[in-house]
């Protein structure tokens, strides 16, 4: 054999060797793929099967999302527009009740914003203090006295 025929056989061989390792790559990965995904799925089956209630509530969390993501066809439109109108106007009306009614609870109860404030800076106040004596005290025992 010549050299020539030699390099030949050589680039073959080595390119021959690099394919069959590529390939044994790619099975490996493959097979690492499959068995991850039998694992979560597997493992998805548990996690539903311990806590089926939360499940559902986030399929149906997530089917909502899908929905409210979706364009409305005209026949959507036109079959549900009022009831869609009525819907809206109900929540309102009762976001507004809601909202009424805590409201004059709460001037019930005496609480009101400026109240509120006052507390508010009352707690930050104090917590302020806390600190300023924690930090007093830890000084204090640092230095020994």
């Amino acid at each position: 054999m010549t050299k020539k025929t030699d390099k030949s056989l050589s680039l073959r061989d080595r390119a021959e060797e690099a394919y069959d390792g590529a390939r044994e790559r790619a099975i490996e990965t493959y097979d690492s793929a499959r068995s991850t995904a039998r694992k979560a799925s597997r493992d998805a089956g548990d996690q539903i099967g311990e806590a089926p209630l939360i499940a559902l509530g986030g399929g149906l969390a997530l089917g909502a999302l899908i929905a409210a993501l979706l364009p409305t066809s005209k026949k959507e439109k036109e079959l549900l527009g009022p009831v869609t109108d009525r819907i809206k106007e109900s929540a309102s009306g009762a976001a507004d009740a809601a909202r009424d009614a805590g409201t004059a609870r709460l001037g019930e109860l005496g609480l009101t914003k400026t109240k509120g404030s006052d507390v508010m800076r009352q707690v930050i106040d104090g917590a302020l203090d806390a600190l300023k004596t924690s930090a007093k005290a830890a000084a204090t025992s640092v230095k020994g006295e």
